[in-house]
């Protein structure tokens, strides 16, 4: 007869907008009774939540559930690392941005049913001056909204964009040195985001990449941008198309160190907290045991994606096609198949033209005109297209 595995369901009542009233109902509901023997607990106050997981990570509970949003699975999970005990997720938050990210069902019955598979997996983890985080940490603009979102009276997206669009408008970027094992750079920023996964919930992806078994950070770097820009960022958002562009910089590193002009607040897993001048970055391998969702899909592509990935193709052909052609290659082929007086014949009774004079990055081809019977044609292609001619010439004549 196998042995039950001891399972602890701590259920914070107040995150997030969802009714909690029915959860207990639904865990003896649909919990395998014959996998596990449970036990639930509720939090009372502001770090409860780290008490009971502690006590329970000293018992050797095989599995602690946390039931809420990302800021009480920071408070579970912050006490769990580096132990033999798992964490589970019953979504119940405002974002939810660690179970999107693993693909933990949103309802409560998928996610129960997802923790009776049992499958547990070593994922990676990150600090920030020694605090765990698992899904963001980061400063500017989205912990400042994280900051007035705490204090607002109502929960939800739309209170979450609300104070977004409010807090835009009186927003000043500033200033940050980045140092990593790269070297340093001084970024004037928007806001600098270090990404465990890869949103920060809603389907907001900061770091689309990212990943919680590879042992890299992802760092995004929003500089500052105007309003008409501000629409074609929130679509790369919500659509999981954030590159590195104009005013987008993104880094991939184990450790990172932030330097600020002056203290202030951060967001730890969308919980705003004071932090100093100085931010150290850390990511642990392999650091925390958490039950995952077995029948999670490899990320499909949407429409967007599909768009970006095509126009990255295009910009490289068209680039490649530029090299091959630029006049120095066409003439360092033509060299190769023609003596050097017949080369300087063509060059002089023939044009070099640019096919688009108005771009920077012209195409240019090379057009040769039978020396007989054209003369006064070619004076005039020579004539107009003298200044090209010229500057070619020394590199024909060498």
């Amino acid at each position: 007869m196998l042995t039950k595995k001891q399972i602890t369901f701590i259920i914070n009542p107040i995150s997030g907008t969802r009714d909690k009233r029915f959860i207990v109902r639904d865990i003896q509901k649909f919990l395998d009774c014959d996998k596990f023997d449970y036990n639930i607990e509720m939090t009372e106050y502001a770090g409860h939540a780290c008490e009971i997981s502690q006590r329970e990570k000293d018992k050797g509970t095989d599995i602690v559930v946390a039931v809420g949003g990302d800021g009480t699975v920071n408070e579970v999970a912050s006490e769990l690392v580096n132990s033999n005990t798992a964490l589970a997720l019953i979504p119940c938050g405002s974002g939810d941005g660690l179970a999107r990210h693993l693909q933990i069902p949103l309802n409560i019955k998928g996610a129960i049913e997802t923790i009776n598979l049992c499958n547990i997996e070593s994922l990676d983890y990150a600090t920030v001056c020694g605090r765990p985080f698992f899904v963001t940490c980061g400063m500017g603009f989205d912990a400042y909204v994280s900051y007035r979102f705490a204090e607002a009276k109502t929960r939800g997206v739309l209170t979450y964009l609300e104070q977004a669009l409010t807090e835009w408008l009186r927003y000043k970027p500033e200033t940050y040195t980045v140092e990593d094992a790269n070297g340093t750079e001084k970024y004037k920023a928007f806001l600098i985001t270090c990404a465990n996964s890869s949103e920060y919930g809603n389907n907001a992806y900061i770091a689309p990449q990212a990943s919680m078994n590879d042992g890299m950070l992802d760092v995004t770097i929003v500089e500052p941008f105007n309003a008409i820009e501000a629409p074609q960022l929130a679509l790369q958002l919500f659509s999981k198309t954030l590159r590195p562009g104009n005013h987008v910089r993104m880094i991939r590193t184990n450790k990172l160190t932030v330097h600020r002009e002056k203290e202030g607040v951060i967001h730890c897993d969308g919980d705003p907290i004071k932090a100093g001048k100085d931010l150290e970055f850390e990511l642990i391998h392999h650091g925390i045991k958490m039950v995952t969702n077995p029948n999670a899909k490899p990320d499909r592509t949407n429409l967007f994606q599909n768009i970006m990935n095509f126009a990255d193709e295009l910009q490289t052909r068209s680039r490649i096609f530029a090299e091959k052609n630029s006049p120095i290659n066409v003439i360092n082929k033509l060299r190769g198949k023609y003596p050097r007086q017949t080369l300087h014949r063509i060059i002089f009774c023939g044009t070099l033209c640019p096919l688009s004079h108005k771009r920077q990055n012209a195409h240019f081809s090379l057009h040769f005109l039978c020396i007989k019977g054209h003369l006064k044609k070619h004076k005039a292609y020579c004539k107009k297209y003298k200044p090209y001619i010229l500057k070619y010439k020394a590199h024909i004549l060498k």
